[in-house]
């Protein structure tokens, strides 16, 4: 299906008469980027690059109806529509409870994750679902970019996924989203116990009409939910983890202190001091969250008590 997709992309730009990187112009992608997809080789396609493509090409929403199908060879039934919704999301919500979010994970270690539990086929599969999980990354750089908010468990940062030298990187990369506006990261530490998402992941999708739909997975398996009421009992679980969670700043400092191999030095603090930290926090101009230097980020709510 990757193999057609690329043959449709082909066919319908030398029929516009245009070039590969006329066409990249036009989509907001290098040249290569076209190449990789006319060539099935590479991350596949976005829905939203999907979209792009068929404005750009006029394909009367051919390419649209195809990246499905596209998808449908790497990924099972219970993945595909999060995945779908997800492109559209204009506000991401995440509990990790097991391993960094897919939209953050590194190269070298989103093929740690992928590389155990249910063995893949061969290594050419093994190679797909990693370039494809890089390829959904490309949300994050779009002009439509959604706000992502993720509470991560203590567990994910201290447990070395593919090694300490993989996890360094990654660890550096979460790290880096504090010059990133659009990306929130908080850590749950171990002391907050018990909690309502225990045993799996949580995601919280707010889509451009305002509604809001809620995911929930585990190693092998995934739960789209939609029901509003059951929706709303998820997403009040969500407000209360985050607003559990060290304040963005410590848990970069937290992040930072396990990177760099001091576990003693990540101090968490106490939850009178976290408290009193979140107060700060929320009592800025407006109730916004801080972020390093002093910066408010846009458009997040403050959690519901």
């Amino acid at each position: 299906m990757a193999a057609l997709f690329g043959a449709r992309v082909r066919r319908l730009r030398t029929a516009a008469g245009l070039t590969q990187a006329e066409l990249g112009d036009r989509a907001h992608v290098v040249s290569t980027r076209i190449t990789q997809i006319e060539r099935a080789s590479g991350a596949k396609p976005t829905l939203e690059l999907a979209r792009v493509l068929d404005s750009a090409l006029g394909a009367d929403d051919l390419l649209v109806e195809l990246w499905p199908f596209v998808y449908r060879e790497a990924f099972p039934d219970w993945s595909r529509r999060f995945m779908e919704y997800a492109e559209r999301a204009v506000d991401i919500r995440e509990y990790a409870a097991h391993v960094v979010p897919g939209l953050l994970q590194t190269q070298a270690y989103a093929r740690a994750v992928l590389s155990v539990g249910r063995t893949l086929g061969s290594e050419e599969q093994l190679d797909e679902r990693v370039a494809l999980r890089m390829g959904r990354q490309e949300r994050l750089a779009a002009t439509d970019r959604p706000e992502l908010w993720v509470v991560l468990d203590e567990a994910v940062v201290r447990r070395p996924v593919g090694g300490q030298v993989v996890m360094r990187e990654q660890l550096a990369r979460l790290l880096r989203t504090r010059t990133e506006p659009h990306i929130t990261v908080q850590v749950l530490p171990f002391d907050q116990g018990e909690h309502d998402a225990m045993g799996g992941s949580l995601t919280v999708l707010t889509m451009p009409d305002g509604s809001e739909i809620a995911y929930t997975e585990g190693a092998h398996y995934g739960q789209l939910i939609e029901d509003p009421d059951e929706v709303r009992g998820l997403s009040l679980s969500y407000d209360r983890l985050r607003a559990a969670a060290l304040p963005p700043l410590m848990s970069l400092d937290m992040i930072r202190s396990v990177m760099e191999d001091n576990h003693r030095g990540a101090n968490v603090p106490s939850r009178s001091e976290r408290r009193r930290l979140a107060q700060e926090q929320l009592q800025q101009p407006g109730g916004r969250q801080l972020r390093g230097g002093g910066r408010r980020v846009p458009g997040h709510r403050r959690p519901r008590p």
